[in-house]
């Protein structure tokens, strides 16, 4: 999203030079090795006063800025800083990924499926998702991150994940929730396993690969919709059947790849001194990037059990 779609939601992705962290590495050697290698130095907005979007001068969040400039190399700040480091994304993450959980399972338990009341319910959870989109677009248009408007998303997705999951799992596919649970952990294991250990590289042609092939899944599926919408049935047919077993599958693959982009955006964020509110984009980011796969794994097992 920004509804449930992670392509329009990198937020580090947009500066002037594209993704800002890719071939870059802390270096030393002087300035010029600072100001290029440094995705948070020149070009960015934690870096110079003319484009640092959380202080009025450069070293307002970052007191060893001038030193980082200097030696090409991020130091160490010490506690209290407001720099970003890895536990406020984990805690961040855990703070959202909850919210959407709790309100899942409230939705499950309190939004009925039977024949009586799934109409009704059925609307609730597609108005959830649809205020949810409108939180997600907001949220990714802000310069800063605003945690209310995060965790209000996640309230409203989750709304709408639960109602999803239990008409699926209730009326389609029984056990279909806990196993795209599974899947969707399986694939964040596997891709930070691959990511960690070097398999995964990601760089300005990965990233140039992985926009222009999930600008092209999401465009083919807003065409399938209208000619469903206006045609009537599964429209061309790319979410039901074979096609859809396939189409879903390359939605995972998508999903995995998205999930190698925040990782690598949480990475950078960490080793070049991001401000600490950039944690909640990480994990706005995170969360988009989980449901986006969770849905599609809910997708295809329904698709294999409507074809029993």
């Amino acid at each position: 999203m920004r509804s449930r779609n992670p392509v329009f939601s990198r937020r580090g992705f947009s500066r002037d030079n594209g993704y800002a962290g890719f071939n870059t590495a802390p270096q030393a050697g002087g300035p010029a090795a600072g100001t290029q290698g440094n995705p948070y130095a020149q070009g960015n907005p934690y870096a110079q006063p003319s484009g640092n979007p959380y202080a009025q001068n450069p070293y307002a969040q970052n007191p060893y800025a001038q030193q980082d400039l200097q030696y090409g190399a991020p130091a160490q700040a010490p506690a209290g800083t407001g720099r970003m480091t890895m536990d406020d994304v984990v805690v961040r993450t855990a703070s959202t990924l909850g919210v959407l959980v709790v309100t899942a399972a409230l939705a499950w338990a309190l939004l009925p499926v039977d024949d009586a009341n799934i109409n009704r319910s059925y609307g609730l959870g597609v108005g959830a998702a649809l205020i949810a989109m409108v939180l997600g677009f907001v949220q990714s248009f802000k310069r800063k991150a605003s945690p209310a408007l995060i965790l209000a998303y996640a309230a409203f997705e989750g709304v709408f994940l639960g109602v999803v999951s239990s008409v699926i799992d209730n009326r389609i596919a029984s056990g279909a929730a806990m196993q795209a649970v599974l899947g969707t952990m399986a694939v964040f294991a596997a891709v930070l396993v691959a990511y960690k250990a070097g398999w995964i590289r990601v760089n300005r042609r990965f990233y140039g690969f992985v926009m222009a092939a999930a600008l092209g899944f999401v465009l083919l599926m807003m065409v399938n919709l209208l000619f469903a919408v206006f045609g009537g049935g599964d429209g061309l047919g790319f979410r039901s059947g074979g096609l859809g077993i396939f189409f879903g599958i390359v939605g995972v693959v998508l999903g995995a790849c998205f999930l190698a982009l925040d990782f690598k955006q949480v990475e950078d964020g960490v080793a070049y001194g991001a401000p600490r509110q950039e944690a909640w984009l990480a994990a706005f980011g995170l969360t988009l990037t989980l449901v986006w796969i969770y849905l599609e794994f809910l997708r295809i097992l329904a698709i294999l059990n409507q074809n029993d």
